[in-house]
């Protein structure tokens, strides 16, 4: 750091329109330390060249703060002078985040991760957190079965969902119908994760001031559930926090960032997917949770899934859309649908590569190690029109729905849609119902 400088310390700090906007918030908005010149952006396209607005980033930004691509770092680091660079994203190799610190120390500037004292809010009420070690692991079906064990209980329950600001940047965002999505041009990304949640008859609060947020929400609920995006760990304070790992991926819950530190607070791990992964894989994921957090109680489960017409895959030429973080950013080279295609007999998947249009041919170009399937992009109207005339040219006899999201409501498909369902279901270890016996008994 500078020291005794009294000039304020002038720092860049990389995100994603997420974890970057509320380290912000909570952090540097009304700290005359510092000086904020910057955000990168990455993971997510259409953010760089925007601005994190004035109305949000307070009185010592009149302007707001540009926001640049992380390609710049360097440039900017050594132009603006800058003495400090915060890496605030998530589900990040090691590796990739000391390629990150060593950018903004060979350019001059020290290097900083934030950590739970620093970013997390207390709440006035109990609060129960979902997060993983890895993108894509299940944390979405693992919040939904806690919702439902709260309602039952007579709890209210309000999910607030890790920020997605991918269209406005709003402050704070209540969706409870899917007018509410529409309302708010929700991407195919944000649709994935509340949809689920409003077809249960939930509230999802998001948006980009977790302060006001978790404001709102309280106002509404015995409970908070806070529901994790990406690997990231919580903005709130958890009263018990569950982190749920990946055996298709065994070894990453310690090989990526935030990933590794959720491991180490977690309360209870959920290694999830058992029933599809190999036992020497789920047996490499126990031993890194006893080795990293030996107090924490393990539950293996199964993530099982349904289908809408097994009819429509049984002897058909499918096309398989899979949720796009899970297998772009997240790695896997398919999700759900894939599984689901295989297992009620499909002729073929497709592969849709030769097919792919405009900014769907750019990610599979980003992410060489996608499978067969098609990630369910969705980040701009372009986009969206991308991957409509994508699935629509490919000679296919039905469409595997592998992603939460209703596609059929935002785009115009030409083929018969397969959706699938997935609902977690323990088979090892205590019931999510034991670990939860406080918060469910509590009046």
């Amino acid at each position: 750091m500078l020291g005794m400088d009294l000039q304020r310390i002038k720092t860049v700090i990389m995100g994603a329109a997420g974890r970057d906007f509320h380290n912000f918030n909570v952090f540097f908005r009304s700290n005359d330390v510092y000086e904020v010149v910057a955000f990168t952006a990455a993971q997510i396209p259409g953010i760089e060249g925007r601005k994190y607005p004035p109305e949000l980033s307070g009185p010592l930004y009149p302007y707001g703060i540009p926001i640049i691509p992380e390609q710049r770092l360097e440039k900017e680091v050594k132009e603006k002078g800058v003495g400090l660079v915060v890496l605030a994203y998530s589900d990040l190799s090691h590796e990739e985040v000391m390629h990150k610190a060593s950018r903004a120390l060979a350019s001059g500037a020290d290097f900083m991760l934030m950590g739970p004292r620093s970013t997390m809010l207390k709440s006035n009420l109990p609060v129960i957190a979902v997060c993983a070690t890895r993108t894509g692991a299940g944390k979405s079906t693992v919040s939904r079965a806690i919702a439902r064990l709260l309602k039952t209980s007579g709890k209210r329950v309000a999910i607030v969902r890790h920020p997605m600001p991918y269209g406005n940047f709003k402050m704070v965002q209540r969706f409870s119908s899917y007018e509410d999505l529409d309302a708010n041009n929700c991407t195919i990304e944000e649709r994935e994760e509340y949809e689920p949640h409003i077809d249960m008859g939930n509230v999802v609060y998001a948006g980009v001031d977790y302060k006001k947020i978790l404001e709102s929400a309280e106002k509404e609920a015995d409970v908070i559930l806070w529901d994790g995006g990406n690997n990231d760990f919580p903005f709130y304070w958890p009263d018990i926090m569950i982190v749920v790992a990946d055996p298709h991926r065994a070894g990453h819950e310690v090989l990526y960032h935030p990933g590794e530190t959720n491991l180490r607070m977690a309360d209870v791990v959920v290694i999830n997917k058992v029933d599809t992964a190999s036992t020497e894989n789920v047996d490499i994921v126990k031993n890194n949770i006893r080795k990293a957090n030996p107090d924490a109680v393990i539950i293996e489960a199964s993530s099982d899934f349904y289908v809408s017409d097994e009819s429509l895959i049984k002897g058909k030429k499918v096309l398989v859309i899979e949720d796009g973080p899970t297998v772009t950013h997240g790695e896997l080279k398919e999700g759900i649908g894939a599984l689901a295609a295989r297992r009620f007999g499909a002729l073929t998947v497709v592969d849709p590569r030769p097919y792919a249009r405009g900014s769907i041919r750019d990610v599979y170009a980003r992410y060489p190690s996608l499978g067969p399937v098609l990630p369910a992009m969705g980040y701009s109207k372009q986009q969206i029109e991308d991957l409509q005339e994508t699935i629509n040219s490919i000679d296919a006899d039905s469409i595997v729905l592998g992603t939460p999201v209703d596609l059929g409501r935002i785009i115009s498909l030409k083929r018969p849609v397969v959706r699938v369902r997935y609902e977690i279901r323990e088979v090892a270890g205590p019931k999510l119902f034991e670990v939860l016996t406080e918060f469910l008994t509590k009046p």
